[in-house]
């Protein structure tokens, strides 16, 4: 029978009861006394000289309190990057300054170089639009491989548009190549990963809070990592001591990866609100969200497949074009590079992989992570020169596929791209997928499409990712300025009710009901006696705050080192209280006894006990009853997985229709199913828009063409199919003391190539085998003219 509690267990989401009641609390719902408003200036050409700015006749309008433009922050810090990478010669990336506000040059459509604050919203933008702001329209940079070959600068300073020119595993790049030369096939496949923008439902929001009497600053914004912002702000931007910066990232409507980042209005309200000794606050307009919120993807990617004649795998190797947009963005370089070229083996025991990435700036938005985050481009590049061998081939699908898996008694494996995967069976994933999708009745299902008119196609794939982004002295080795451990503390109050606090920040992910499961278990407690404290930096222990699926593998385990000496602590306290040794006490379903007899205490007795310690012996037991832990992961953990889906393609109009998605997740253990499905139900649809949707797009002139729900296709209720979801083969991850895995973003990795495979498959198995590949996303006037050839 299904648990009712505890580990394993599948109790409705807490947090919900708030959200569907309209009681949540977001940035914007916060309102302080004397609050001011500010409305930016953006930039309307993608590249531009900034030859004057004058803000007279602003400063005179009604309301108006005070003007800010780039001059007022030329002498304060800019937003670094997270990761610092070399090239393949050894020389550090470029890195040019982000500025507060742009100065000097706009180097995209939607750059702010100027901000109004006044007594209302509408009076800030009234006034923005007095700003004469006289700009040098230049030729934007737009094409990647046109930015590389020279012409306009985005950045005159660094006298290139390439960040760096990165290579892995530069050791294996003579033996790739030779195992390509020597192969009896290789298969090649050049492909684009469209840009996508991130489209959370609650748009950015800050209000900065200066106290004059103590010197304080005070920051509400929209963030997945309050500690991260704090220490940007802190460390490089503005300079304030981190110790009178508080962040409080109240309920999050959503981030997908776009609210990690420290974004220049955040510093902007804060040195606004020093200078004005009012409160200042800002929310994004949608308009704004389209323009200026860190973009996903956008690569253009060449990939080869080696095989042998009977499809054994022999190299993978990959050249790709990687786009920063204007400025560098906080895990811009990352994304890229170490969480995509490392996953350049899949789950294959391919030999030899190299990887060249290029990372080009561009006159358009910042890119950076997004739901997945360099792990979808790798698994799309993979899966889809697989399904193009194995056709050219003459394999089936799967069988590819099973021909190259690592096996079960080859764990830990180390990847031709350097990972070391603990834990898997691919074969058994595949196995569950063939019974849940039924994959022996598609002929039946594909005759009944035709009789119809439709062309069906099935497409599979199988995929792996690494979650956690971990371990610190791993990641420090290649180039991150940061750790990436977290901590929780778990403060147990007299009366036995607890408060766990944790660096991990909840904006969907359903924290607030598991993290209580796990303290509930170990503990033998009722989870409704745990609160979870996040998102404000004055009462949570330093985290690194949630993206990389990485919650409870990373902060989860945290929250279980802390419980322990919880537990270990209230032992010592029960020993006393029974008067036994420490050795003797049993630890049970919430109850302490002493071991082979009848005496007991209950942990509720133990926490009163804690904190009236009128007999304690206080050279060994001190007063209270709370703990801090903090976890730094051995490894990454490695989620995996085997997908199927079926389409039906209008042969009239290039209409594609998803019919069945079927999703077969390795997560490891799982602490709470229902969540787990819903993570994975969110990440298929997204993927789903990414493949069929979703796609921004700019002009050669830089001005973006799809800035608004009117141009940029978002999926529906009816465009998404019911899914078959499933995550009962679990391989348990080694390293961490849940043995989970994380599940936040597979849906989103693992839908995309196999949406394309199955058009492609409706296409060839329809007569038109001149079609190999289409580009993201995969529109009807798309799909149409690949028909026509």
């Amino acid at each position: 029978m299904p648990k009712d509690h505890g580990i394993g267990a599948s109790p409705k989401r807490r947090e919900d009861v708030r959200f569907l009641t309209g009681r949540g609390k977001y940035t914007d719902d916060i309102a302080l006394q004397r609050q001011t408003h500010a409305v930016f200036a953006r930039s309307q050409v993608a590249n531009g000289r900034i030859v004057n700015i004058d803000t007279t006749k602003a400063e005179a309008m009604p309301g108006v309190l005070a003007v800010f433009t780039g001059a007022d922050f030329a002498d304060v810090g800019g937003n670094p990057a997270g990761w610092l990478i070399n090239s393949r010669d050894g020389e550090p990336m470029k890195e040019p300054k982000r500025p507060v506000l742009a100065h000097g040059k706009v180097r995209h459509v939607g750059d702010a170089y100027a901000a109004v604050i006044a007594e209302t919203a509408e009076q800030a933008r009234d006034a923005v639009e007095a700003i004469e702001a006289e700009i040098e329209e230049l030729p934007a940079v737009t094409d990647m491989k046109a930015a590389v070959a020279g012409g306009a600068l985005v950045h005159d300073e660094i006298g290139t548009n390439v960040c760096f020119d990165w290579g892995w595993i530069e050791d294996n790049r003579a033996a790739t190549d030779a195992a390509i030369k020597a192969a009896p096939h290789v298969f090649t496949l050049e492909l684009v990963n469209n840009r996508l923008v991130p489209n959370a439902m609650e748009p950015r929001a800050s209000i900065g809070d200066y106290d004059p009497g103590t010197g304080d600053y005070t920051l509400y914004t929209t963030s997945q990592n309050p500690h991260l912002t704090r220490l940007l702000i802190s460390a490089f931007v503005l300079g304030i001591p981190e110790n009178k910066l508080r962040v409080i990232a109240p309920d999050v409507g959503g981030g997908f990866g776009s609210k990690i980042y420290h974004y220049g209005e955040e510093a902007l309200v804060l040195a606004a609100a020093k200078k004005l000794g009012r409160p200042v606050r800002w929310t994004a307009s949608r308009s704004e969200s389209f323009l200026t919120d860190a973009h996903g993807r956008d690569h253009v990617t060449k990939i080869e497949l080696a095989c042998e004649e009977d499809g054994t795998f022999v190299a993978f190797r990959t050249e790709t074009y990687a786009n920063v947009g204007a400025y560098l963005s906080n895990f811009s370089t990352a994304t890229p590079t170490f969480l995509h070229g490392t996953l350049m083996a899949g789950n294959y025991k391919v030999p030899n992989v190299y990887v060249n990435v290029k990372a080009v700036f561009t006159n358009t938005a910042p890119v950076d992570a997004y739901r997945g985050a360099g792990r979808p481009e790798a698994t799309f590049s993979i899966e889809r020169i697989i399904d193009m061998a194995a056709r050219k081939l003459g394999i089936d699908p799967v069988e590819i596929r099973r021909r190259n898996f690592v096996q079960p008694d080859q764990f830990p494996f180390t990847s031709a791209a350097g990972l070391q995967y603990d834990t898997g069976n691919y074969d058994a994933l595949m196995d569950k997928l063939g019974d849940l999708a039924d994959l022996s009745g598609f002929e039946a299902r594909r005759a009944a499409s035709a009789a119809k008119g439709k062309l069906r196609g099935l497409g599979v794939n199988s995929y792996i990712e690494a979650c956690g982004i971990a371990p610190s002295n791993l990641v420090g080795v290649l180039g991150s300025r940061v750790g990436l451990y977290d901590a929780a503390t778990v403060r147990v109050n007299a009366t036995g009710n607890i408060s766990v606090m944790v660096g991990a920040h909840s904006h969907g992910q359903g924290h607030e009901t598991a993290f209580p499961q796990v303290v509930a278990d170990m503990l033998g407690i009722d989870e409704s006696s745990i609160e979870i404290v996040h998102g404000d930096s004055s009462k949570i222990p330093f985290g690194m705050g949630t993206y990389g699926s990485r919650s409870l593998a990373v902060c989860g385990s945290a929250v279980v080192r802390a419980t322990d000496k919880i537990i270990a602590k209230a032992r010592k306290i029960a020993a006393h209280m029974l008067e036994a040794s420490d050795a003797d006490i049993e630890f049970k379903d919430g109850k302490f006894s002493v071991a082979g007899t009848d005496r007991s205490v209950g942990f509720g007795e133990v926490a009163l006990k804690a904190y009236i310690p009128h007999n304690f012996p206080i050279e060994d037991i001190e007063p209270g009853l709370e703990e801090t832990a903090f976890y730094d992961p051995a490894n990454f953990t490695y989620p995996a997985g085997a997908y199927a889906c079926e389409v039906e393609v209008d042969p009239e109009t290039g209409v594609v229709s998803v019919e069945r998605f079927t999703a077969v997740d390795d997560f490891g253990n799982v602490i709470n199913p229902m969540i787990v499905a819903g993570q994975v139900h969110g990440g298929l649809a997204q993927g789903i828009g990414q493949a069929l949707f979703e796609g921004c797009t700019y002009d050669e002139n830089g001005q973006i063409l799809s800035a608004s729900y009117m141009d940029y296709t978002m999926p529906r209720a009816d465009d998404v199919p019911f899914y078959t979801v499933d995550h009962s083969c679990q391989t348990p991850c080694t390293h961490n003391p849940l043995g989970v895995k994380g599940c936040g973003e597979a849906g989103a990795i693992g839908s995309p190539p196999t949406i394309v495979n199955a058009v492609v498959d409706a296409l060839q198995r329809g007569g038109m085998s001149h079609v190999t590949h289409i580009d993201m996303p995969l529109t009807p006037a798309r799909v149409w003219a690949a028909m026509q050839g």
